[in-house]
């Protein structure tokens, strides 16, 4: 038909459609318009539409609805021309579209009424309304009518675009609205300087506008009053009050959100006080501290005195925030002070500070003048008194007075340069600031000088002491002296003499005892200082002096008498004239014996004892002894060079002079040797003993009357090996038995040991008594070679090896069989591999045909199977397998086995009478065991006859067959179970006519 190119549009209504079509050439009488729903075909509407209209509208339509519309156009001559198309109505936009927060800050819930009519889905766009970026994307199902945006920024503002979708048309609606502001974190307020004041946050990002708002808290009026964009962290407020307090709060704003967020307080800064001053008050230790008041606010002043220079905090008051002075009372007298006056205003503090103020001073107490011990100077000392320094006043009674000033800190002064034995005047008095004390007096003597050398000596007597000076210069008036005993600080004597005295002496003393003189000039009430001197009374000398052996190897004893008086200590001098080293010891004065370790043994000492008092000796006579030889150190006893022999050796320890040998039987304790041995030899051999025997050695060391013994030391000879040593198979177990004959000598037991050849394991050893002559080595491997060693032992001691190698018997090997394969010249043996091991097998072939032995084979020790070839036909073979290894077999039972028969040959019929039939043949090799003769009726295929014949039958006749008949004859050669037959071969027997003939 002809083609109308119909289309259809909506024009943006949804619920009409817009039919256009083109006129058809020659044009068209009218036209009739339907319209169905697409997937129910059902007719909705219909309408016409007269000639040269190429246009229609349906109205009433379902938004996003699905339609097909048909154009039907009326020509000439009654025919007509369809097109059909389909449409779909623009779908409607959704209804009460609404977008809140709910008062978060991080979520917007969008939620609306479905559009009229039907639709595919629903298409969510949010955007951020300051970026103007797209922040989510989603669709939904058609019947969804809400939706969650989670994620969000806090205090931002938002765009949703919510369009209807249906085929490719979509209606949308917009919406916009607020997050929930976030409320700023972290608020702090601090002051800047005494006029500002500087607020800071964290969290700005969550909110369009923060509004700030700062009251004075002291007049609780607003002072400031700020809206700042949404980003803003920090504001400094300015022009404020110093010293007051004020309180800050803030609040977010987002839209239509208005959220109350944290607040603070603080204080600007105080102003300092000014014209600070501290001075002296009517009272006695008072002073008076006074400022002027600064500009602003403050809570109170702090008022704080210090005192000295190190600013030592002594008094801390408080005083409302309008007074301007304040007075401290009772404070220490002769005392620097300052003020620091601090105004106060909330946590923080402004301070200012006065020049020093000094109190009245008082003098000083506790004074004192000494000389110390020394006739040129005096020490002026005295208690600290507060204040700057000293003034100091000095002279000898009645003589001008010399002057000087100290600082502050110094409680003592050195006159020097004074003459000895002088009575002096000291006066002292405080400063402080302007002020100065009364002063304090006091009076003090020089010391005289001391005496001069001043001596003791005993002149060589034990119980007197001289003394000797001389006089000091002028100003003593005399001298003192005490005696003492030195150790024990006992006084012995006192004495005083004039000043024309240079000599004492003193009786009646201790021998051996040191003593000290102290002596001194007196002037005044004073001494000089002490000189001494001291020395010893002559010591007696010991008597009774021995020296004893103590019974140890390297020490001698020393004993002696202590003679009367005193002593410092005992000197000891042991010496040898055969040593070159001489010991000399020191002990103290209680001691009157010693011993001296570590001495040579077996050497001669001389001991002299030599009393010590002080500088002086006085020396005994001579005792001597002599020290114990040491036993023989390392005593080793070794076998010798032969199994009878003995090597004894020892390192000498020095000392003695003869050493004897001793050998004895260890069992027994009897001696049967002692040698002599003279000094410096360190070995010996001992011959003529018994082989694999225990014997004891010890040795005496002897020196001057003293003898020593060794430890004793045990050592054995070394024991002969076994005689005539043999390892053999035992028949009936795997095992071998060892025999040997016994060796002349001793011995403890025997020792031997089994080496498989050819193997890594290690040897197995065991032991056998000593009167054992045999032994059996039992769970061996059959067929293996082993290394059997034998040793004899005594002690620790091995005698020579005997070495000998042993075989067990080799296991037979097992399920042997033999077999035919199917030839008549071939037989096929295996066998199952036995445990141990074998040299080799040995195969033997036997043909029980001819009673002989047909083949022999030698096969690896790990062969398992042999073909024979190039067998009789027809003939019995018996097959053993036999293990060998060196001299000792081991055979498997005999199997047997047939080979097959070879057919016979040259096979004739004949038939000699009418019910004969006569079969010959000829035998094929060595024939067969026996022949089977089967004749057959040809025609009825029937077996009339059979028979066994020997297999050396080469013929037989078949009788009363029947006449003229046709006959069929196979002959089988047989061979144990195996059989062979020749072909078929048939033949007639004769007529009865032919035989009357």
């Amino acid at each position: 038909g002809t083609l109308l190119n119909l289309s259809v549009s909506d024009h943006g209504w949804s619920d009409s459609l817009l039919l256009s079509w083109d006129e058809p050439e020659g044009g068209a009488e009218g036209y009739s318009l339907t319209l169905s729903s697409l997937g129910l075909g059902t007719l909705l509407q219909n309408g016409s539409a007269g000639p040269n209209i190429t246009s229609f509208w349906f109205h009433g339509l379902t938004p996003g609805m699905r339609y097909k519309v048909e154009v039907t156009a009326t020509l000439a001559c009654m025919e007509t021309t369809s097109q059909a198309v389909t449409a779909q109505t623009s779908p409607s936009p959704v209804r009460n579209l609404s977008l809140s927060s709910g008062g978060r800050s991080a979520v917007l819930h969008a939620s609306w009424v479905h559009a009229r009519g039907q639709r595919d889905g629903y298409h969510l766009a949010l955007y951020h309304s300051d970026s103007q970026t797209l922040v989510r994307n989603a669709s939904v199902l058609p019947n969804a009518s809400t939706f969650l945006f989670d994620g969000l920024l806090a205090g931002s503002e938002y765009a949703l675009k919510v369009s209807t979708l249906a085929g490719s048309s979509q209606a949308s609606t917009s919406i916009h609205q607020w997050t929930a502001p976030s409320i700023p974190t972290q608020l702090r307020l601090s002051p800047g300087s005494s006029t500002s004041l500087v607020a800071s946050w964290v969290g700005a990002g969550g909110a369009a506008w923060l509004h700030l708002a700062l009251h004075n808290l002291l007049t609780q009026t607003v002072t400031t009053t700020l809206s700042a964009r949404r980003g803003l962290t920090s504001y400094t407020f300015q022009h404020l009050h110093p010293g007051t307090q004020y309180w800050l709060g803030l609040s977010a704003t987002a839209g239509p959100y208005t959220v109350g967020g944290p607040n603070a307080t603080a204080w600007t800064y105080p102003l300092s006080p000014g014209n600070v001053t501290l001075s002296s008050s009517e009272e006695q230790s008072s002073l008076q501290a006074s400022w002027s008041t600064p500009a602003g606010e403050r809570d109170f002043y702090l008022v704080t005195l210090q005192e000295g220079e190190d600013g030592a905090l002594t008094r801390n008051i408080s005083v409302g925030g309008d007074n301007d002075h304040v007075t401290f009372h009772g404070l220490s007298p002769g005392k620097q002070y300052s003020v620091q006056v601090t105004a106060v205003a909330g946590p923080y503090r402004a301070s200012a500070c006065s020049t020093a103020a000094w109190t009245q001073p008082l003098a000083p107490s506790g004074v004192s003048l000494s000389s110390q011990g020394s006739p040129y100077s005096l020490l002026a000392s005295w208690e600290e008194a507060m204040g700057e320094g000293y003034v100091l006043a000095f002279s000898p009674m009645e003589h001008l007075v010399k002057n000087s000033s100290l600082l502050r800190g110094v409680t003592n002064f050195t006159y020097e340069g004074l003459r000895p034995g002088t009575l002096y005047t000291f006066e002292v008095s405080t400063m402080a600031g302007p002020y100065t004390s009364t002063p304090r007096r006091i009076t003090s003597w020089t010391y005289p000088l001391p005496l001069e050398q001043l001596t003791l000596s005993n002149q060589g007597h034990s119980t007197s002491l001289q003394a000797s000076w001389r006089a000091a210069p002028t100003g003593s008036t005399g001298y003192t002296g005490t005696l003492w005993e030195t150790k024990s600080q006992e006084r012995v004597r006192n004495m005083t003499v004039g000043n024309n005295w240079t000599n004492v002496t003193f009786e009646d003393l201790v021998p051996g005892r040191q003593y000290t003189l102290e002596m001194a000039a007196m002037a005044g009430p004073y001494r000089s200082p002490v000189r001494s001197a001291t020395d010893w009374t002559y010591p007696l000398a010991p008597a009774g002096v021995t020296l004893t052996n103590t019974r140890h190897p390297l020490g001698l004893s020393a004993f002696w008498d202590k003679a009367a008086g005193d002593v410092d200590q005992f000197h000891l001098q042991l010496y040898s004239k055969s040593h070159p080293a001489q010991r000399n010891i020191s002990v103290g004065p209680n001691t009157h014996n010693f011993t001296f370790l570590g001495l040579s043994p077996g050497i001669q000492y001389f001991l002299k004892v030599t009393v010590l008092a002080g500088p002086y000796r006085s020396s005994s006579h001579f005792a001597t002894e002599w020290t114990y030889p040491l036993s023989l150190a390392n005593v080793s006893v070794q076998p010798g060079r032969r199994p009878q022999e003995l090597h004894v050796s020892w390192v000498e320890s020095g000392g003695g002079r003869d050493h004897f040998v001793q050998l004895s039987v260890a069992e027994s304790l009897s001696i049967i040797r002692n040698v002599s041995i003279p000094r410096g030899v360190t070995q010996l051999d001992l011959e003529g003993l018994v082989p694999g025997s225990r014997y004891r050695v010890e040795i005496i060391s002897q020196a001057g009357p003293h003898r020593t013994s060794s430890q004793t030391a045990i050592g054995y000879t070394v024991p002969l090996p076994p005689l005539s040593l043999s390892a053999s198979p035992v028949s009936t177990a795997w095992a071998l038995a060892v025999h040997w004959e016994t060796p002349p000598g001793q011995r403890d037991g025997y020792l031997l040991s089994m080496h498989e050849e050819g193997s890594s394991a290690p040897a197995r050893n065991l032991e056998a008594g000593k009167d054992s002559t045999n032994v059996t080595l039992a769970r061996l491997a059959p067929g293996t070679c082993y290394l059997v060693g034998i040793w004899a032992v005594a002690g620790p001691y091995r005698s020579l090896p005997k070495n000998v190698t042993g075989c067990t018997v080799p296991a037979a090997p097992t399920n042997l069989s033999l077999t035919n394969p199917g030839s008549s010249s071939e037989l096929y043996t295996c066998w199952n591999k036995p445990r141990g091991g074998r040299d080799h097998y040995r195969v033997i072939l036997y043909s029980l045909s001819t009673q002989s032995r047909d083949r022999v084979q030698t096969l690896s020790p790990d062969a398992q199977n042999i073909t024979w070839t190039h067998l009789e036909a027809g003939s019995r073979f018996a097959v053993q397998v036999t293990a060998v290894k060196g001299s000792l077999e081991a055979s498997s039972t005999n199997v047997t086995q047939w080979t097959h028969p070879l057919a016979p040959a040259n096979l004739t019929l004949g038939s000699p009478s009418a019910s004969t039939l006569q079969v010959s043949w000829a035998a094929m090799g060595r024939g067969a065991e026996d022949y089977v003769v089967d004749v057959y009726d040809t025609a009825s295929s029937s077996r009339v006859g059979r028979t066994v014949l020997g297999g050396d039958a080469r013929s037989h006749t078949f009788r009363n067959l029947s006449p003229g008949t046709r006959y069929s004859v196979a002959v089988r050669a047989t061979a144990g179970p195996f059989h062979t037959s020749t072909p078929n071969l048939t033949h007639c027997t004769r007529e009865y006519d032919a035989l009357l003939a």
